[in-house]
């Protein structure tokens, strides 16, 4: 069982940056592929960002991919999403979730491959 708190979220000006963190909870954090979604209001869940067990990999969509980065830090059981160049259309509640029983290399872009997820965290970015 992981526990999974997003922080980090608000109100950020177009152009502007936030870094979202996600704190997991247990001892066996680098066992999961670790990734990051979002849903904007009246919009599917997408995804974000994914990183692979000991942050060897990782996989953006295309839609931030050279804006945001994301990375991990197993000794703290966290992972990160630094957001840059933000966009109106990336206001939305940034979730994240952990995939377990994946290969050390593997990334997960599917929400049905997470086993775990975060409440969630509201980013808005103001025009």
């Amino acid at each position: 069982q992981v526990q999974l708190v997003e922080s980090g979220g608000g109100l950020v000006q177009v152009g502007g940056s936030l870094v979202l963190s996600c704190a997991a909870s247990g001892r066996t954090f680098s066992s999961y592929a670790m990734g990051w979604f979002r849903q904007a209001p009246g919009k599917e869940r997408e995804f974000v960002a994914a990183i692979s067990r000991y942050g060897g990999t990782t996989y953006y969509a295309d839609s931030v991919k050279g804006r945001f980065t994301i990375s991990r830090d197993n000794a703290k059981n966290t992972v990160y999403l630094h957001m840059n160049s933000l966009k109106p259309e990336g206001t939305a509640v940034y979730y994240c979730a952990a995939a377990g029983a994946v290969s050390t290399y593997y990334l997960p872009t599917e929400s049905r491959e997470y086993h775990y997820w975060g409440q969630g965290t509201q980013v808005t970015v103001s025009s």
